[in-house]
């Protein structure tokens, strides 16, 4: 199934390439940096235990919405409109103090379903049509039913998940792009996930720019090189067709 939202980062375009590289058996799936969960969302179910996994709270605060308030969520929705003035509206609203989980969710999933980019800064002019969108949370919310929805930096997640028997899979800021997400990942960040990896007990797949920053500090582990198509492949001509993109694996 696809994902319900948009991302910066999101691998929908890389998934499969991902997948096909996980390990035959595992007992419990751990998505580190969730964003919109691509990955977990390609099968029904990948493990007899799920965590999916953000430091961004506005995502996780949308995901838990989506899991335990479902209906809620949807009746909220069913009121908003598509419109650039109710987009800077909500632009300016959805961290107000006083705002419950359920109002700051649905203004969040506006933002993003109707910006540009699904950057949730500037309006898309997108005609889009909400009540398909609010019908889909439905599905998300079965696939969702089993999935631990944590909150963690990365070094706390797998502190309390990280198991013999775990697949981790990695999405983190690629290096040298951070500026564009929201929580601040630095260079000593990189540098701190990369010795938190070393000492798993389980098996990570960690997908990332092709850079020799990244190459460098991976060396001691499989690399493979993959292209994908460029978001905006058939929208704008002036952009390159083929990026490519590393996937970086201790198997």
């Amino acid at each position: 199934m696809n994902s319900f939202i948009n991302w910066i980062g999101g691998k929908k375009l890389l998934r499969k390439e991902i997948v096909k590289r996980f390990p035959e058996s595992f007992n419990r799936y751990i998505e580190v940096f969730g964003g919109v969960a691509w990955v977990l969302f390609s099968k029904d179910k990948l493990a007899s235990v799920e965590v999916y996994n953000d430091i961004n709270g506005d995502l996780v605060n949308l995901f838990r919405c989506v899991k335990f308030h479902c209906g809620e969520l949807q009746r909220e929705l069913s009121f908003m409109l598509n419109s650039r003035e109710v987009f800077y509206d909500f632009a300016s609203q959805y961290n107000t103090r006083g705002m419950t989980d359920i109002q700051r969710a649905a203004r969040f999933f506006m933002l993003i379903k109707t910006s540009y980019g699904s950057d949730h800064r500037s309006y898309g002019c997108v005609k889009k049509n909400v009540n398909v969108m609010i019908k889909y949370l439905t599905d998300i919310q079965e696939r969702l039913s089993d999935v631990v929805i944590e909150d963690k930096d990365f070094e706390d997640l797998l502190r309390i998940y990280d198991k013999k028997d775990a697949l981790i899979y990695l999405d983190p800021p690629y290096y040298g792009t951070e500026k564009y997400y929201q929580v601040q990942f630095s260079e000593e960040d990189h540098v701190r996930l990369c010795d938190c990896l070393k000492k798993v007990k389980g098996k990570f797949i960690l997908s990332y720019n092709d850079c020799e920053f990244v190459k460098h500090l991976y060396k001691d582990f499989k690399i493979d090189e993959v292209q994908r198509n460029h978001n905006f492949v058939g929208k704008y001509k002036d952009k390159e067709h083929r990026y490519s993109e590393l996937i970086i694996r201790n198997y």
